[in-house]
Order: structure tokens, then C-alpha cells, then sequence
């Protein structure tokens, strides 16, 4: 329904300005507005559900997870955080569009009173707008401490556990393999009083979830041997197989060294058991750019706020910069954190469950190429486009909309 909703109303949205009422034509941009949402609502409760699988099964007849809760699918704690952050990410990213073409339109002296009026929408929308990112930024790392303690030591580098409350890692260089950040800058117990909202809850340092991981392996492979025997028709192996199917899936991780998974090694266990830890470099300095440019958007609207209250955004000519500066800065932020939200949970495509290495088609590397060229083709193209457009009635603002009272209607007359 969100898909055709969305998908129908954005026609009308776009060819119906000249053709709908003002009341109809904002009832179809509102209409657009929740098709794009409930969109986003059930693309990230099926996102968050392969982050936190929450209410399913595994069925041994047919092999695959099945829902067991409707209720417990859609109030999925990782998959509500998601949504509310990521909308709020995508209003960020629109007010900001909105604010830095505004301030061009300052800085070059036309246009102002509209300019003015769109200042002062963006730039109180985009505060709310970014508070709600960073608050729910934080209440998602609180989640992540609960359901995916991995991803959370690995964003913060936390090698080893330490006493409660933990430090904060501001900067430094990580180093998976010595298992240190180099040159850390730290900020005492700010890590523990963020994850934990306690001072005397530790946050579990990699080292020890690694060990804790080994423990699951080593239960999944007894519950793979129990699945096989079970397929084979031993009803004897059902009470064994119930004890440890919790830990199925991490028995597969072995698949990546073994075919045999109950026959593993003592040395594949251990290369499995560091296969759990992401990669740290990549993630701890993506996790920061975003926070990073999380508060500088916090900044930029809140200045931008303030000063047209107080009536003097148009002489702050370094703030009006910085906001056309940062109009593609959304975007990256986005990006970073779809990259900590995605790369975090490897190894999983569904965490516990599905090894990212067995979820894989069995296309060629010949069809995924053609695939992969082609999307990129279109996506590129769809890419030249957008920006044409973009660059095209940015440049005419409000002339575009053919009134006779904006500044290149009255250069033309």
C-alpha cells in the first residue's frame, strides 16, 4: 500500500501544479510525505529485524525462519530506533537542501524576502529535526548495547572490558591486529554512561565476546550435527537439537573452512570465533564523521535559527556560506550511517542466524557483473539527471513557479 500510495501521488505531485487547487495539491504532497514514510517503516522493521530477529522461528521441515509474532516483528526495539533516526535523517538532509539554497540565494541578493521565509522553515525544522537524530542516534548505541554488543565494542574499539564506567574513545588509529587503538584520545567514563546510562555496568570488550562467540560455535556445531541426524530420520537427536538450535547459526560460520561442520578443528573454531569481530578501523572512524557532522548540522540550523530571530541572518555572510557549503554533507552523513548499521553486523546477514557467506545467489560472477554494471549504469544516469534538475530550478527558484514577482520574471519584464 505505502509503495502505490507513494508511487501514484508523486505523478500528481509533480505534473499537478498547474492543474490541482493549492488544498489539493497540498493533500497530494502530504499524501506523498506518508506514502514515503510507511515506505521507510517497513523497509527498516524488516532491517531490523535481520539486525534482531525478533519474533520467528526456525522450522527443521522446511528450513527456514518463520514468524511466531506479528506484534513482537513490528515492536522490535533495533527496528522502531532505526525508523525514527532514519526519517529524522532524511528530514535533516531536506531541511538542509532547503536552508543552503536559501543562503545562496542571500549571498547574492535575490530573492531575499523568499529566501528569508524559507530560512526561517528550514532552519527551525531542521533543529528539530536534528536533535531528534541525535537522541535517537543515542538511544540506538543503548539498544546496540543490549542486542549487538559486537557492533558497539567494534564502533567504539573497546579491545578489552574494562572497570564501569568505561572511557569514551574520541580519536585515534585502531589496530586490530596488536588489538589497541594507537594515539586514543579518550574521555573517561563517558562510554559506560552512554551504553550502559550506569556507572556500574560494564560494556564487554572484544576480546571476551570473541571468547563468548567460540562457546556459541562450538554449540552450533553440536546443534548442526543434531539437524543432520534429525533430516536423517533419528527423532532420537530432537532434545539435542532443542538445547542448542539457539546457536545454530554460528555452527555455520564454520561452512567458510569445513564442509563438515560437527568434523571442525580446534584452529577453524578459533578462525571462525574472529571472523564474529568486524573489521574496527573502518567502523570507529565512519561511527565519528557521522556524529561529527551530526552536531555541525545541529550547529548550522541552530545559528541559522537564532539569527533570523534575531533579523540578522542576512549579515552573517560565513554562516550563510557554511550552510550552502554543507548542503551534500546530509548525504554522506546518511551514508555512514547506513555503512555502521550494515558492516557492523557482519558476519550476519541475519545476526545469529544466516552467515552473510551462505546467503550469497548462485549467479555467476559473468551475471553479477552484467547486474552490477547495469544498476550502476542506471543509478549514474538517474544520478545526471537529478543534479541537472537540481542545479536547473535552484538556479530559477521561485521564478519557476511563473507568478511575475521573482527576480528573473522581473529581469526578463
Amino acid at each position: 500500500m505505502a509503495f502505490f500510495l507513494e508511487s501514484t501521488f508523486v505523478g500528481l505531485f509533480f505534473f499537478g501544479w498547474d492543474k490541482l487547487s493549492k488544498e489539493k495539491h497540498l493533500l497530494v504532497t502530504c499524501l506523498v510525505a506518508l506514502g514515503s514514510n510507511l515506505s521507510a517503516l517497513w523497509i527498516l522493521i524488516a532491517n531490523g529485524w535481520m539486525q534482531n530477529p525478533v519474533g520467528a522461528a526456525f522450522d527443521i521441515e522446511t528450513m527456514r525462519m518463520e514468524m511466531t509474532s506479528f506484534t513482537a516483528l513490528l515492536f522490535n526495539p533495533v527496528a522502531q530506533v532505526k525508523f525514527v533516526h532514519t526519517v529524522a535523517a532524511g528530514y535533516v538532509t531536506a531541511a538542509m537542501f532547503v536552508l543552503g539554497i536559501s543562503s545562496w540565494y542571500l549571498l547574492n541578493k535575490r530573492d531575499t524576502a523568499f529566501a528569508l521565509r524559507s530560512i526561517a522553515v528550514a532552519s527551525g525544522f531542521g533543529l528539530a529535526s536534528a536533535l531528534s537524530v541525535i537522541i535517537l542516534g543515542d538511544e540506538s548505541g543503548y539498544t546496540a548495547g543490549e542486542v549487538q554488543r559486537v557492533k558497539l565494542a567494534a564502533i567504539e574499539a573497546e579491545w578489552h572490558t574494562e572497570a564501569a564506567p568505561a572511557a569514551f574513545t574520541l580519536f585515534g588509529l585502531p589496530n586490530q591486529e596488536a588489538e589497541r587503538t594507537d594515539y586514543a584520545i579518550k574521555i573517561p567514563y563517558a562510554l559506560g554512561l552512554i551504553a550502559t546510562r550506569s556507572t556500574d555496568e560494564r560494556v564487554t570488550g572484544l576480546d571476551d565476546l570473541k571468547k563468548e562467540n567460540e562457546l556459541r560455535i562450538r554449540d552450533g556445531m553440536l546443534a548442526y550435527g543434531a539437524l543432520s541426524r534429525l533430516k536423517s530420520g533419528d527423532s532420537s537427536a530432537q532434545s539435542t537439537f532443542d538445547q542448542h538450535k539457539e546457536h545454530l547459526g554460528y555452527g555455520l560460520l564454520l561452512k567458510k573452512y569445513t564442509p563438515n561442520v560437527t568434523d571442525a578443528s580446534e584452529d577453524q573454531i578459533r578462525q571462525a570465533s574472529n571472523d564474529t569481530i568486524p573489521r574496527v578501523f573502518p567502523l570507529f572512524w565512519t561511527f565519528r564523521v557521522m556524529v561529527g557532522l551530526g552536531f555541525l548540522f545541529l550547529f548550522t540550523f541552530a545559528a541559522a535559527f537564532y539569527f533570523t530571530a534575531k533579523r540578522q541572518i542576512e549579515q552573517k555572510t560565513w554562516l550563510l556560506r557554511l550552510a550552502v557549503i554543507a548542503i551534500p554533507l546530509p548525504w554522506i552523513a546518511c551514508e555512514m550511517g547506513w555503512f555502521v548499521a550494515e558492516y557492523g553486523r557482519q558476519p550476519w546477514t541475519i545476526s545469529g542466524i544466516l552467515p552473510t557467506r551462505l546467503s550469497s545467489s548462485s549467479l555467476s560472477t559473468g551475471d553479477l557483473y552484467f547486474s552490477l554494471a547495469g544498476f550502476i549504469g542506471f543509478y549514474t544516469l538517474l544520478l545526471v539527471i537529478e543534479l541537472f534538475l537540481m542545479f536547473k530550478y535552484a538556479r530559477l527558484g521561485p521564478s519557476s513557479l511563473h507568478t511575475g514577482r521573482y527576480h528573473y520574471e522581473r529581469a526578463a519584464a
